[in-house]
């Protein structure tokens, strides 16, 4: 499976840390990019974020357009997805991953992170992996999955950090979306640090400084 194409932002001294980041439907690599200076991480942890670009594809729910999407929504009511995609989406994190590992960043000092749909394959990777990691950090989402993660979840990281964060007045994905996801989540035993913001589909800054603080905690 080829890498996907992707933004990376180095620190100014060899990353001992990474920050995989995916977008949410319609953007790009470049999406969250602007947020890298705002968690002004302390120069104690060189992380290098990573924000890879999903592939092209027809989105059901937009009418078949081409664009970018790490998976195809086919009814946004009922939220039904296409689940190949999403294992398809979840390989190409998974290489992503690989890729960390063999430049030295040890599993455990590795973050996914992502908004919406890209939250939604940190979400479903993460949590089956086979290797622990630092942290999941799922932004504005749910996990499409859920039904299938008791069976195929990974014992590495049944201990995982998890932050969901969402906002109150999401027009895209309901907050109850996100409260159904963290409640099947901690009734399979994970750990779910939990916010929620009076925004919509997007992100504030009080959520960057939450954001903030929780990295630092899981890369300390």
């Amino acid at each position: 499976m080829a890498l996907l194409d992707r933004v990376e932002i180095n620190p100014g001294r060899p990353a001992e840390y990474a920050v995989i980041w995916l977008h949410g439907l319609g953007a790009d690599g470049h999406d969250f990019e602007p947020i890298v200076p705002e968690l002004a991480l302390p120069e104690s942890l060189p992380v290098r974020f990573v924000f890879p670009h999903a592939p092209m594809r027809p989105v059901t729910i937009n009418g078949g357009v081409v664009m970018r999407a790490w998976y195809d929504i086919l009814d946004l009511p009922s939220r039904k997805v296409d689940v190949q995609a999403v294992l398809e989406s979840a390989g190409f994190l998974q290489e992503l991953i690989q890729r960390e590992l063999a430049a030295g960043i040890a599993s455990e000092r590795i973050v996914l992170a992502g908004f919406s749909q890209g939250g939604a394959i940190v979400l479903h990777t993460g949590l089956r992996y086979d290797q622990p990691l630092a942290g999941i950090l799922a932004l504005s989402t749910y996990l499409p999955t859920a039904a299938s993660l008791a069976e195929e979840r990974s014992r590495a990281n049944a201990n995982i950090p998890i932050l969901m964060a969402h906002g109150r007045h999401d027009p895209l994905i309901p907050i109850s979306a996100a409260q159904s996801t963290r409640a099947a989540l901690t009734q399979l035993d994970y750990s779910v640090q939990w916010h929620a913001y009076p925004m919509q589909h997007e992100v504030c800054m009080e959520e960057i400084g939450d954001i903030r603080a929780w990295i630092i905690d899981v890369l300390k």
